[in-house]
Order: C-alpha cells, then sequence, then structure tokens
C-alpha cells in the first residue's frame, strides 16, 4: 500500500472510530450491544495495514522504566493536586478508601489498560503519523478524549487535560503500561476527590443522566 494511500487510511481512522465510540456510547449500546465487535475488527485491521510492531504499539518491556520514571514524575504531581481538591472539598473519609481496594484497582486499570491501547497504540499513532508537531498531535488527541466524556462535567476537562499528557507521554516512550497505571490511580482520585453529585460515578453518554 502507498504512503499516500495509508495516509488516507490513517484520516479514516482518526475521524471514524471517534464516531463510532460516540455513536455506540449514545445509541448502540442500547440497540446492538454486540456492535462492539466493530472496534477490534477495526484496529486490528488498522495495526496491520500500517504494519505496526509491539515497540510502535507500546507494548514493550525494554524501555518500562525509563517510561515509568517518566510518568512517574508526571503522575506524583498529578496525585498531589488530586489529594489536595479532595481534602480541601471534604471528600469523605478524609483519605481515598477506593484506593485501596485491590479488587476495584485491578478492575479499574484492565479497563484503563483496554482505553490506553485505543487511545495511544490505535489514535496516537495515527495522529502522529498525519501531525509531525508532537504537542499538536497530543493536543488532538485530548480533544477527542475529552469529547468522548461528554456530557460529564468532570471529566470532560480532566480526560482532555489527560488525554493531552497521556498523548505526550506516550510520544515521548512508547510504553502504554505506565500510562494505564497512572490513568487507573488518577481516575479512582478524580472519582474520589470531587462530589458524587458532580460526576455520578463517572458515568458518560446518556447514562450519565440516570439516578446515581
Amino acid at each position: 500500500m502507498s504512503p499516500r494511500t495509508l495516509r488516507w487510511v490513517a484520516i479514516l481512522d482518526v475521524v471514524a472510530i471517534p464516531l463510532l465510540i460516540a455513536a455506540f456510547l449514545w445509541r448502540l449500546q442500547f440497540l446492538a450491544p454486540r456492535s462492539w465487535i466493530v472496534f477490534p475488527i477495526w484496529l486490528t485491521a488498522s495495526w496491520l495495514l500500517h504494519r505496526d510492531t509491539p515497540k510502535t504499539l507500546g507494548w514493550r518491556a525494554d524501555n518500562f522504566w525509563p517510561a515509568m520514571r517518566q510518568a512517574g514524575t508526571v503522575f506524583a504531581m498529578v496525585v498531589g493536586v488530586l489529594v489536595a481538591i479532595g481534602l480541601a472539598m471534604g471528600s469523605p473519609n478524609g483519605l481515598p478508601q477506593r484506593l485501596f481496594s485491590l479488587r476495584r484497582l485491578w478492575q479499574y486499570f484492565a479497563f484503563c489498560m483496554l482505553q490506553q491501547v485505543a487511545l495511544q497504540s490505535f489514535l496516537n499513532n495515527r495522529l502522529m503519523s498525519l501531525i509531525s508537531r508532537r504537542w499538536l498531535s497530543s493536543l488532538a488527541c485530548g480533544l477527542i478524549f475529552g469529547a468522548l466524556h461528554w456530557p460529564n462535567p468532570v471529566l470532560v476537562p480532566v480526560t482532555f487535560v489527560g488525554g493531552f499528557v497521556l498523548a505526550w507521554l506516550f510520544a515521548r516512550q512508547r510504553n502504554i503500561l505506565p500510562l494505564a497505571v497512572g490513568q487507573a490511580i488518577l481516575g479512582t482520585l478524580t472519582w474520589w476527590a470531587f462530589p458524587l453529585a458532580w460526576h455520578h460515578s463517572l458515568r458518560v453518554g446518556p447514562v450519565y443522566y440516570l439516578p446515581y
């Protein structure tokens, strides 16, 4: 496949998959719940067409510690900010008890890993192939990630900033494992730090409006 054709395929990936995810969140999960199968098939086909490797996808161990150190420095600062917000807002029990529930954290980590595969291994890779400036491709990644968390008033700004930072970290050190770990911790802290009446248990799409 020619570079020109691959570029158009990348553009299709960047436009179509976010729209399909939005359609699934708002309609298809209720009308055709099994339609989720389209996503892994599309991602796999795209990876094969673009000849992605475990290294380009960020599924690697050779740079784990440099990636962990890089991500850890950023995440430590954000943890401090979220804990300060939670304490200032009088969040339950003073400390995030949910953070120390290993079962819940493991389940959420698995969910975050799937998100990072879609966000970094797929979307961010395609954006970086289309946009040479890494801060700009990271910004586009953050904008898409934030938009998909509509209408949650907490998650939209948090995931916009978080999506930008995660994409920028991935561009510097392609490894999704530290990013998934960080997202799981920061997501749990976000759930704790802000009032439940604001984020409705971190729901997005039409289910945000259901009783929480």
